[in-house]
């Protein structure tokens, strides 16, 4: 070749190149349109629209209505999405200053705007982008044809996601026949491995996830991270923040707990964002306007508490008018529970409609059939309830309808521990995983609506989506019916959401109930502590243990608090009468290590009806605050009791007890019944102050010291009978 010739090719060269170079960076003054296909609108699409409307972006949906033929995906498959493409495109072709950018919609949510994509994909240099991941699919033989790359490069072909100018991506997507159960993404690979297409088309791959980050096989090499109130994904591997990201493969319950924080759905900022979009206003309504609501209850094993739990349905503050009650009841022991429900409030529902046990209609089909009720009846939501569930705020259900979410659940846990009605992720054999932000949702360190992959116990679900859940609790048969029904939702793409912007309500433990009492729920103080204290706690209790708290003192060094409410006195003075075997107030007493009592009463040992160990607990938590704050200088921790016992006093059994000092450091007197109607006369005189205690108020303690200085009497009971629960701590 000549110089002439030499100088020439330059020449041209250098032209080619200036006006390729040229014509990249006018790509970002291009229109940009971005095209999906959804032959249905469901929540991973409503997702992918939410974050495309946030960045203004204009998006061409194809196939909406269309009934699908690309196969359930989770193989091979997707090639009806090239033909809905080809049959939508061509007019497109010849808008020379259109870029044209495809991506998934059901699994993808987006992160920026027009600006960034285009200036990504000038930057870039080619004619069409395709998005890359880490592994060749779905023919592996085919890795080896690929371009190398660097070792923190992606390399293979993804379908989910490419950008490109409309003449080339109209030529590649009309190339060659597809059929729609063949596969889109070999498709693609094929042109992508044909030199001669590659170069004339000018295809290239988005190696290092500059626009598309494909998440299957790469969760390890990206997070979340957030500048000012805008959240985005890093890839720590190639140093780059992409802007499509695609939950492809089976990843998806980990893709969508990253979409809670993506397009700025939560940011550390400003918290929650997407918690006050969509948001449904039910307060200018009048009663007869409000949504109609099925709430279904099931009760499906021995549960305690379960007399609030039904007192707590009646008091949600939603009109009784727009609700019926379903009731799934499978056990014959809260068959009274749920009858004395029903005297108090079935006339205040619009309807009530009732399981009974014998019936013996299991757990699976009841909830199936709340689904088709809910449907058949038109309601707008189908509220199931488990009887596990303390609901303690009343507004939860409007509170929940005013969210807008398919599913939605409050987060419910048992308290003080990590136990919830939710996952936060799924292990790989679809059971239980822990996410890495589910103790910052338990502890209520992040507020918001959180896409999880399973809930249950308390769930709300919009009627407009039962016809995609019907038969649900049964679609795994290998699963519980709760297990089962969130594996429906999940493959219908029905998100559910758990809400902990506000605390509404618990759990109890139900797993180890003992059900062999009168008043079983006396005995579980250690499994349900909180319902416990709700129940059995007098409601002043806390005021004596604050700063400025006013204490009585009847007698010197003797002081009166509230401590347990009337339903602890009467569930307590009744199962010590059911056991009945009271002791017959005489010196020889075989309960006692040297069988001998100085001063007898009748009375029942806490240990003889197996609460000494509840007793014992419960002297350390609510009464050794109470001393600590009269006796000061005094702690021992855990309080120490031999002798706990209930005394019964009488006129015709025991009406009174001689003088006498109590061989403890400080004793307590609890008064179970009242004075001047569940019996006359009785109370206590402190000999050596010579003041008595005459009218003792039912559920309240006097604390006095033991031993020396407390020298008192019990004094005539004249008529009827008086309970007295006495402990004598640090003997």
């Amino acid at each position: 070749m000549g110089v002439l010739h030499i100088w020439i090719a330059l020449v041209f060269g250098l032209c080619l190149g200036f006006c390729v170079a040229e014509e990249e960076a006018s790509t970002t003054d291009h229109e940009l349109l971005l095209l999906t296909i959804a032959t249905e609108e469901n929540d991973g699409f409503r997702q992918f629209m939410r974050s495309a409307k946030k960045y203004d972006l204009d998006v061409k949906v194809f196939g909406l209505g269309v009934e699908w033929r690309g196969g359930n995906m989770e193989s091979v498959g997707g090639g009806h999405k090239i033909n809905i493409l080809k049959e939508n495109l061509r007019p497109y072709r010849n808008k020379k200053n259109l870029i044209l950018m495809f991506v998934d919609s059901y699994d993808v949510i987006l992160t920026a705007g027009k600006e960034a994509i285009l200036e990504r994909f000038s930057k870039s240099g080619a004619r069409v982008l395709f998005a890359a991941e880490d592994t060749c699919w779905p023919d592996r033989s085919l890795a080896d044809k690929y371009p190398a790359v660097k070792a923190s490069e992606k390399r293979y072909l993804n379908s989910g996601g490419f950008i490109g100018h409309a003449a080339e991506v109209v030529d590649m997507v009309d190339y060659q026949p597809i059929a729609d159960d063949e596969d889109d993404q070999l498709y693609y690979t094929k042109i992508f491995l044909n030199r001669v297409l590659r170069h004339d088309w000018n295809i290239k791959l988005d190696t290092r996830a500059e626009i598309f980050q494909n998440l299957n096989h790469a969760l390890g090499e990206v997070l979340i991270k957030y500048k000012g109130d805008h959240s985005y994904m890093y890839n720590v591997k190639t140093g780059t923040a992409p802007i499509v990201i695609h939950g492809n493969g089976p990843i998806k319950p980990e893709f969508f707990r990253m979409a809670n924080y993506l397009a700025d759905g939560w940011t550390s900022t400003e918290g929650c964002q997407s918690c006050k979009e969509d948001l449904i206003d039910l307060t200018s309504l009048k009663e007869a306007d409000y949504p109609t609501v099925l709430i279904a209850l099931f009760v499906e094993y021995r549960t305690p508490f379960i007399r609030e739990f039904f007192q707590r349905v009646a008091g949600l503050s939603y009109p009784r008018s727009k609700i019926q009650i379903y009731i799934h009841n499978a056990e014959d022991f809260h068959t009274k529970d749920v009858k004395k429900f029903l005297e108090e409030y079935e006339d205040h529902y619009s309807r009530v409609i009732v399981t009974s046990p014998e019936k013996r209609v299991s757990e699976r089909v009841a909830r199936d059939w709340a689904v088709e009720e809910c449907m058949r009846t038109n309601c707008n939501y189908l509220f199931s309830v488990d009887s596990i569930v303390q609901m303690t705020e009343p507004s939860l259900l409007t509170d929940l309808i005013t969210q807008n979410r398919s599913i939605i659940a409050p987060l419910l846990k048992r308290p003080g521990k990590l136990w919830s009605n939710f996952w936060g992720a799924l292990s790989h054999d679809n059971f239980y995983a822990r996410s890495e932000d589910y103790m910052d949702i338990i502890e209520y360190k992040k507020l918001g609506l959180w896409n999880v992959p399973h809930i249950s116990h308390t769930l709300l679900i919009q009627g407009h989506k039962l016809p995609a859940l019907k038969g649900a609790h049964s679609f795994n048969l290998n699963v519980d019916a709760d297990m089962s029904f969130c594996q429906a939702a999940r493959a219908k793409m029905v998100f559910m959401y758990v809400n902990n912007q506000a605390y509404w309500g618990h759990l109890v433990y139900a797993d180890h109930y003992d059900t062999s009492h009168l008043n079983n729920e006396l005995f579980d103080i250690f499994n349900n502590p909180l319902d416990w204290k709700e129940r059995y706690i007098h409601k002043d209790y806390a005021k004596a243990l604050e700063d400025d708290a006013e204490i009585e003192m009847p007698c010197p060094d003797v002081y009166w608090f509230p401590i347990v409410t009337d339903t602890f006195c009467d569930e307590f003075v009744a199962e010590f009468e059911n056991y009945g075997q009271w002791s017959s107030g005489k010196n020889n007493d075989p309960r006692l290590s040297g069988g001998y009592e100085n001063v007898p009463t009748v009375d029942i040992h806490m240990n003889q009806v197996g609460l000494e160990q509840q007793w014992l607990h419960f002297l350390a938590v609510y009464v050794r605050p109470l001393q600590e704050k009269v006796f000061a200088g005094y702690y021992h921790d855990p309080p120490q009791a031999i002798m706990n016992f209930i005394v019964r006093y009488k006129p015709e059994e025991q009406p009174l007890l001689r003088p006498h000092n109590d061989a403890s450091t400080y004793t307590i007197n609890i008064a179970l019944n009242r004075p001047g109607i569940d019996f006359e006369g009785g109370g206590c005189r402190f000999v050596r102050y010579n003041c008595s205690i005459t009218s003792p108020r039912k559920g309240w303690m006097f604390m006095h010291p033991g031993r020396l200085t407390h020298h008192h009497e019990g004094l005539r009971t004249t008529a009827g009978t008086r309970y007295i629960m006495i402990s004598f701590v640090d003997p």
